[in-house]
């Protein structure tokens, strides 16, 4: 048996957008993954096992809030990690 956190897939979805409306954010390989634990971190984890959850967490996340949740988490991660770049330290 196998879990899939669906919620990933969603914010990964949306990153590329949401870093490209926002002016000022690094697109380096550390910023993109802090933003996305961060953002991770602050939505709910949508689990699947099989196939046929993982359809109706998708269909979820057809609905306007859904995405604007997932939308804000995003926006909210990548202010922090302007404020605080972690990128420096890694490279």
């Amino acid at each position: 048996m196998k879990f899939k956190n669906c919620m990933e897939d969603f914010v990964l979805h949306q990153l590329d957008a949401v870093i490209a409306s926002n002016q000022g954010v690094c697109n380096c390989k550390q910023c993109r993954h802090d933003i996305v634990a961060m953002a991770l971190t602050r939505l709910p984890a949508h689990y699947a096992v099989t196939s046929r959850g993982e359809v109706y967490t998708r269909v979820k996340a057809q609905e306007q809030q859904f995405n604007v949740d997932v939308i804000t988490a995003i926006t909210d991660a990548i202010n922090i990690v302007k404020q605080y770049p972690h990128h420096e330290e890694a490279e």
